[in-house]
């Protein structure tokens, strides 16, 4: 079990590093990024309470596919944040510093992104409330996880962008890029998201208790 929470943990900075990435390119916000900014606008709130509102429905949603959560969905909520600010504040990515660099940290951040949200699925210790959906959404129709995962980025970007979010051409590119890569990630450590049983947090518990 040890072995496993470690392991939650550097998917989480995975996660962080390829936001942090992304961010740094100045290409534009990925996806949901962009759906929080545009959500905090027309609420009038702060980007991190909109990010935390969407994911509180999106985890209520994600109940009705029966994707329960589980120690790792409560720990991805909190530390890939976390992780995202020690990472912003020690400065330790320094900044691209012309469009070329921008172009590697924008495709390097989208791989190590992708990457991340593959090691922490492989623990079984629950989604995080975007990838819980997904999983949810594989698991319902059948479709690829390419598809599945541009519809969703795509759906994020469209709804932020009508609610006045920040949209570039990283953000477009992002969207249909991620899909791809977390199934091609996917593809090459034989993992299939379908086939997973996460534990809930009162089976994660009981666990610890026995």
């Amino acid at each position: 079990m040890i072995k496993k929470i470690i392991k939650l943990f550097i998917g989480f900075f995975l996660i962080a590093l390829g936001v942090i990435l992304m961010r740094y390119a100045s290409l534009g916000l990925n996806p949901w990024s962009t759906f929080h900014d545009g959500l905090s606008k027309v609420l009038n709130i702060k980007f991190g309470t909109a990010s935390q509102i969407t994911g509180l429905i999106i985890i209520m949603a994600s109940l009705m596919l029966k994707i329960y959560p589980g120690i790792g969905t409560i720990l991805n909520m909190f530390f890939c944040g976390f992780f995202i600010n020690v990472i912003d504040t020690l400065n330790i990515v320094p900044m691209p510093s012309n469009i070329a660099s921008k172009i590697l940290y924008l495709i390097l951040g989208i791989w190590i992104l992708s990457y991340g949200i593959y090691v922490y699925l492989s623990v079984g210790y629950g989604a995080g409330p975007r990838d819980g959906l997904m999983v949810g959404l594989i698991r319902l129709t059948g479709l690829k996880t390419s598809i599945i995962r541009t519809i969703i980025e795509t759906s994020a970007l469209l709804a932020g962008f009508l609610m006045g979010g920040t949209v570039g051409i990283g953000t477009v590119f992002s969207a249909f890029a991620i899909g791809h890569t977390i199934q091609y990630i996917f593809k090459i450590n034989h993992f299939d998201p379908k086939s997973v049983n996460h534990l809930s947090l009162f089976d994660f518990f009981s666990v610890i208790f026995k």
